[in-house]
């Protein structure tokens, strides 16, 4: 289930989150313990609520854990090296994005 007011972010309980990342709800679980700063919001509650940036987060997360192989590890040195998708634009990412791929391919 997602939920979303006027003028508020998207959000997406954790069943909703992991179909998106392709992913079962325990493996954001255990990333939420290993990626410290991609832990979600929580209700009063307790239920978890993960932003549009959070599954992106998860989906590169799965993308190099996947695809490249990489280690926890590995992608935990990985992220510290990428710059911080919060505080930049949509174009800058790309850029990044694909400058990651070009060194891949070369």
């Amino acid at each position: 289930m997602t939920t979303q007011t006027d003028g508020e972010v998207q959000r997406y309980r954790i069943g909703r989150a992991a179909k998106r990342v392709g992913v079962e709800p325990y493996v954001l679980r255990f990333w939420e313990q290993e990626f410290p700063h991609l832990r979600p919001d929580r209700s009063t509650k307790g239920q978890r609520f993960y932003t549009e940036e959070h599954v992106r987060q998860f989906q590169y997360i799965r993308r190099l854990l996947h695809e490249e192989k990489l280690t926890i590890k590995g992608v935990r040195q990985k992220l510290e090296g990428r710059p911080d998708a919060h505080t930049q634009s949509i174009v800058e990412y790309v850029r990044y994005e694909l400058e990651a791929i070009r060194h891949l391919l070369m």
